[in-house]
């Protein structure tokens, strides 16, 4: 029976939904047409043919690597030129993965790529990035030592905050970054990177100054190097929060404060 298109693009949708958790293969239950006996033989599953034009451009995710670095390449190329949700039809200039350590210890998670970071292909090169580069420096430590990505990997039109549907469709992806690096430690900069990874609705102020159990790993929340730009007031609080981080890593914290 044709698919109206309405139909057609809510099945697309599930199909690539369940394609992206690596299900691939969908089966029937033939209904019985007459009564059973208490003692039945097991009901027989027809496998449901599903028209490749249906589909979206979704590849089958490639075997797992224990190799950090294999394990990211993999990812980045299963994402590809990516069309899974509207951002691509509006302006984004090329995918921002991820930059760093594959095996880095401790991993800051933003929120979304601007407009520099889209010129550039990289996530924190614009201004915030430049003050995260010297928190970064202030806790003893690199920017080549650490992993820096966002929950979402395209930059929205004007810098919007992302919506909503938006970090459901990319962030798998990160969380498969996550499982990569194995971080010892994940700094959410951002009401946006904390809600999303949290899935808890509450303001910075009740979010911050202590850490929260996330797959596995510990992770603290603190605020965007961008909002810090624009309230430099919050700078002390952030340094407290990246302390808390520095004690749990085991690193040595400086003669003084930063400036």
């Amino acid at each position: 029976m044709p698919l109206d298109s309405q139909l057609r693009q809510a099945l697309t949708d599930r199909l690539r939904y369940y394609r992206e958790l690596g299900i691939y293969d969908f089966y029937r239950r033939e209904p019985s047409a007459v009564a059973q006996p208490e003692i039945t033989a097991p009901a027989t599953l027809t496998p449901i043919p599903i028209a490749e034009e249906q589909l979206p451009a979704t590849p089958k995710p490639k075997v797992a690597s224990t190799d950090p670095s294999t394990a990211l390449r993999l990812i980045r190329e299963d994402i590809g030129d990516c069309t899974r949700c509207r951002l691509h039809q509006q302006g984004r200039k090329q995918i921002v993965f991820g930059v760093g350590n594959p095996n880095a210890d401790l991993m800051f998670i933003g929120e979304a790529p601007g407009a520099d970071e889209d010129l550039q292909g990289e996530p924190f090169v614009g201004r915030a990035g430049q003050l995260l580069n010297n928190m970064i420096k202030a806790m003893g430590i690199r920017r080549e030592d650490v992993y820096i990505a966002n929950i979402i990997k395209c930059r929205p039109p004007g810098n919007r905050t992302p919506e909503r549907d938006e970090c459901e469709t990319c962030s798998p992806f990160l969380m498969r970054q996550i499982d990569a690096v194995k971080p010892k430690a994940i700094v959410a900069l951002g009401a946006v990177a904390a809600k999303t990874l949290l899935a808890i609705n509450a303001p910075m102020s009740e979010l911050r100054g202590r850490w929260y159990d996330f797959r596995g790993t510990k992770l603290a929340v603190t605020y965007h190097p961008a909002f810090l730009l624009r309230d430099p007031r919050q700078k002390k609080e952030t340094w407290k929060d990246l302390q808390m981080v520095m004690k749990d890593l085991g690193l040595a914290m400086p003669a003084k404060d930063p400036e």
